[in-house]
């Protein structure tokens, strides 16, 4: 059974570096035919500090294309992006990055294909 992947708590404080306030999640389609990803990104803010999802999508990526959307996070000390293909014949590719308030990158919330890890289940249902 194919499993979804997740970048794990991201901190974002400037008290560690530059906070974002955007992600940048990019998906690359490999294959010929079409991807349907599915998203969900979650955040820890700053009244709770409790995982809160905030963020459920999903959308099509022709074959052999890319996409890339931005998801709004300013204000959270941390998150969270929970990404997979719903299709387990394609193959796609994926990252996520921070941006800052001007739209500059946010390096150290770099999470490429290869960092992000396998979960056993989304943590909303799908």
């Amino acid at each position: 059974m194919k499993m979804p992947y997740s970048s794990g708590i991201i901190t974002n404080t400037r008290v560690t570096g530059t906070a974002a306030s955007y992600i940048v999640v990019s998906t690359r389609n490999l294959s010929s035919a079409a991807a349907t990803i599915l998203v969900e990104i979650f955040a820890v803010p700053v009244t709770t500090f409790t995982l809160t999802p905030i963020y459920v999508s999903s959308y099509n990526v022709p074959a052999l294309s890319s996409d890339i959307r931005e998801f709004y996070i300013a204000g959270n000390v941390a998150y969270e992006v929970q990404i997979d293909n719903t299709d387990s014949l394609s193959v796609v590719a994926f990252s996520s990055y921070g941006l800052d308030e001007s739209g500059n990158l946010v390096i150290e919330q770099r999470v490429l294909q290869s960092e992000f890890t396998e979960i056993p289940a989304f943590s909303l249902p799908i």
